[in-house]
């Protein structure tokens, strides 16, 4: 009997099966009720009763074996199987093409980088808005342009509700919540009721800076501004400052930027000036400070804010302002190796 057992055993240890179905046929014969090893137990009743122990060894051995080969098996039918439910059939047979991300998170991601080296952190507020914190928080007089339906979408013509027009209202709602020092940037979209064209949309995209401390100065803001335009466009740039007008800052400038085509020598695209508009800013206005409950008199800050939109031109010579909505393949895949 033992022979018997030990040519099994062999057997067992060799099995293959080409399908499930060969796979039951083999479980069949060796581990079903009247199988090859049903019927060696019961042989064993009729073994002497000094060879029971060594017989019962290899028994239960083929037992195991023939169970452990059959599993494995089985295993390997459910992995080919899972493999070929995973198909789908519908797919085109051509390579799908991989992705790529759009040149305005590309920047939007670099600007935000640059910013975290200088210990900036991201914060982020709802698309629609009231007028405190767009308007009113801000300084904006009563009579302002920027509140008149035609360069702002209000919602279902209510005056209190209405799609921010720039990220500046997320710097309103951390300082309302957050005492000095504060040190945040806001990206993120906006909306101006603005005709479509080359040049200009009815939404874009902001990053806005906002920087509240003990005795901050313009000092500190220029040297950051001198900071971000190195890192974003060349160790070569250099940076003027124009007096300008913003409600929420005083002093107000704006910021150009030595033209990254011509090398400040004057071109076309710079208007043969040699230098290029990218922000605003200035120190924010004690006014703010006030109406969102930071004491002006102990805490000072500078604020900046640009167009994602006009940093990508500068950096990869878009000329239309459509190509970034449109979603053409053919000019996405142009921003394959910027990322």
């Amino acid at each position: 009997m033992i022979d018997r057992i030990k040519h099994l055993l062999r057997e067992v240890e060799e099995l293959k099966a080409a399908n499930a179905g060969e796979l039951e046929a083999l479980r069949i014969k060796y581990l079903s009720k009247k199988g090859e090893i049903a019927q060696l137990m019961n042989d064993f009743r009729d073994v002497a009763s000094e060879q029971k122990r060594e017989v019962g060894q290899y028994l239960n051995q083929l037992k195991e074996k023939a169970q452990q080969r059959i599993s494995e098996l089985k295993e390997g039918f459910a992995h080919v199987s899972a493999g070929h439910d995973d198909i789908d059939l519908t797919r085109t047979a051509y390579p799908v093409a991989l992705g790529t991300r759009h040149p305005l998170s590309i920047v939007k991601k670099e600007i935000c980088d640059i910013f975290g080296r200088l210990g900036f952190s991201i914060a982020e507020g709802p698309e629609i808005e009231d007028d405190w914190h767009v308007f009113s928080s801000l300084n904006f007089a009563e009579d302002h342009p920027a509140r008149d339906m035609q360069d702002t979408f209000f919602i279902r013509h209510n005056p209190d509700i209405l799609l921010r027009t720039h990220t500046s209202s997320v710097q309103t709602r951390v300082m309302e919540k957050q005492q000095p020092p504060i040190r945040i940037i806001c990206p993120g979209r906006v909306y101006r009721h603005e005709a479509i064209s080359y040049r200009a949309h009815c939404f874009f995209h902001q990053v806005e800076a906002l920087y509240v401390d003990r005795e901050v100065s313009f000092a500190d803001l220029k040297q950051a501004l001198l900071f971000f335009a190195k890192e974003m466009f060349g160790q070569e740039t250099k940076i003027r400052l124009r007096p300008s007008y913003f409600p929420f800052t005083e002093p107000s400038a704006e910021m150009d930027i030595s033209c990254n085509l011509c090398g400040g020598k004057g071109c076309p695209f710079c208007k043969h000036t040699g230098w290029v508009e990218i922000l605003g800013c200035g120190m924010v206005d004690p006014n703010v400070l006030d109406n969102c409950g930071i004491d002006s008199s102990v805490y000072s800050g500078y604020a900046l804010g640009m167009g994602i939109e006009r940093i990508t031109n500068l950096k990869y010579q878009v000329k239309d302002l459509r190509m970034f909505s449109e979603n053409d393949v053919r000019f996405l895949k142009q921003f394959e190796a910027a990322h």
